[in-house]
């Protein structure tokens, strides 16, 4: 089994490859099982990401005023949230990815309804494979954190049946693919 450096560099190889074309397709299916999903419905606050590195693309989804979007800023080791909407500016975080503006208003753990998690790659017991720098891991592992519906973020061939894990990995609850929405991904 390849360990998680070796994995992580290979499967983000992979997505970068993916053609665009390929890419938005993907994202739209996606997309499309989130909208049908229980869990979308009944949530009004949601967490989510804005696609980096071809990560899955939810940005369809943002346009949808049912509901209040909540995105990342990562500064030093936590990882805040923040309202965010169409036509509101962001920011490139230090890691280049995509974050609201810090003067955002803040969205609490107890506000939030559901959280779609981005995932290198997932497995079939709901561990996800990051970029390495536990930011989720973290957050997931506080107790007013634990209790919100979780859902990865993956395409199909990242989808796999064991990932190597430590210690400190929280499961998600939930997977979504380009394929399939698996609920409760405990097998």
């Amino acid at each position: 089994m390849y360990d998680k450096v070796q994995l992580r560099s290979c499967l983000l190889q992979t997505r970068m490859a993916l053609p665009v074309i390929e890419w938005r397709q993907k994202s739209d299916d996606i997309c499309s099982h989130l909208t049908n999903s229980q869990l979308l419905t009944n949530a009004k606050t949601i967490l989510a990401y804005f696609s980096f590195r071809t990560e899955p693309d939810l940005s369809s989804l943002f346009y949808d005023s049912n509901y209040r979007w909540g995105f990342p800023r990562c500064v030093g080791k936590t990882m805040s949230w923040h309202v965010w909407k169409p036509g509101d500016s962001t920011n490139t975080g230090a890691y280049g990815i995509t974050e609201p503006n810090s003067d955002a208003s803040i969205i609490e753990p107890n506000e939030v309804d559901l959280i779609l998690v981005p995932c290198v790659a997932c497995d079939h017991r709901g561990y996800r494979l990051g970029y390495g720098g536990g930011y989720y891991d973290r957050m997931l592992s506080k107790t007013e954190w634990q209790s919100i519906p979780t859902i990865g973020i993956v395409f199909e061939f990242a989808y796999l049946p064991q990932l190597p894990i430590e210690s400190w990995d929280k499961p998600l609850q939930n997977i979504c693919t380009e394929n399939k929405l698996v609920l409760s991904a405990e097998c």
